[in-house]
């Protein structure tokens, strides 16, 4: 290697609840520099899902959404002479961490007639339900990999 290996960044917690994973979820949904914004729909969303479920501290329902959507396998695309063969690897926790995020920004995104804060709580509640399109998504990514595991000696 020619460069330095660039270390990770620290993610700072959010304001409210003082959680780095909140506050990586904000950073997400975060679209054109508007952090106010994206903190508004991320804590309406937190605060929706609170209404809905009393019994449960919205801070675990979205760390057990997180964790029902979190991918185990993916593919990855390798060129070995002249053919591309889809290899199964195992993701990096971070990588599942990021994934899982951002599939459920991007469904909730692709709900229509409500407003963001309703959707993001909506996919949310889904996944901690395990139903839903991110948790829908993770298990395509999952028999994708399965049905790739001939080619899984191509690894590197």
């Amino acid at each position: 290697m020619r460069r330095r290996k660039i270390g990770k960044r620290e993610q700072l917690p959010d304001v409210k609840y003082n959680s780095p994973l909140i506050g990586r979820l904000i950073n997400t949904i975060l679209c054109r520099g508007k952090k106010s914004t994206a903190q508004r729909i991320v804590y309406g969303a937190l605060d929706l899902i609170q209404s809905k479920k009393p019994d449960m501290p919205a801070i675990d329902v979205f760390l057990q959404a997180l964790e029902n959507v979190k991918p185990t396998l993916e593919v990855k695309s390798r060129r070995v002479g002249g053919a591309t063969y889809q290899v199964p690897i195992e993701v990096d926790p971070d990588r599942q961490v990021a994934l899982a995020m951002r599939w459920i920004t991007t469904y909730s995104r692709g709900r229509k007639g409500k407003s963001m804060v309703e959707s993001l709580a909506g996919e949310l509640l889904d996944a901690f339900d395990n139903t839903g399109s991110a948790v829908k998504k993770k298990e395509d990514t999952f028999k994708m990999a399965q049905a790739n595991k001939a080619f899984a000696h191509y690894r590197w």
